[in-house]
């Protein structure tokens, strides 16, 4: 079942690129944008990281906790923020198992990969609410950020 606004965000408990254990409920208290991504390293994912790097400020301002979740290992997703200079956490949801309860799961992706997970965007407030939701179908889209900082704005 799809999450929507005003619903509670599942908990998890992911590793990041240095291989220490984030779990969404120790970051009660603060405003987190989760941003699931299909694979690093492919060409959206990247573009779409980077423009986050390259504004980070823009979340920092707004007291937002950015991290990046997708089912490549912690291994990958370690190399892929160095190469990118990403400047914010990396999460492995290699067990597929945030992607899953947030529906952001692939039953097929490209090449017939299965269980990867999909382009979404959810907005977490410190009261560990969903304040903005978007799950995208189609890969080659990009969340819409400018209503995600429009979200923001209201959350402060």
């Amino acid at each position: 079942m799809a999450l929507k606004v005003g619903d509670k965000a599942p908990d998890f408990t992911l590793p990041d690129t240095e291989k220490n254990e984030v779990a969404l409920s120790s970051l009660k208290g603060e405003n987190v944008l989760l941003l699931f991504f299909p694979l690093a390293f492919t060409s959206v994912c990247t573009k779409e990281l980077c423009s986050v790097r390259d504004n980070l400020s823009q979340y920092n301002d707004a007291q937002v906790r950015v991290l990046g979740i997708s089912v490549d290992s912690p291994f990958t997703l370690a190399k892929f923020k160095a190469e990118q200079g990403l400047n914010f956490s990396l999460l492995s949801d290699f067990n597929k198992t945030a992607s899953a309860d947030y529906g952001s799961l692939y039953e097929t992706f490209a090449l017939g990969m299965k269980g990867v997970s999909k382009r979404s965007a959810f907005l977490i407030d410190k009261d560990g609410i969903v304040r903005y939701a978007e799950v995208l179908e189609n890969a080659g889209e990009v969340p819409d950020f400018d209503a995600i900082r429009g979200e923001m704005a209201k959350i402060g």
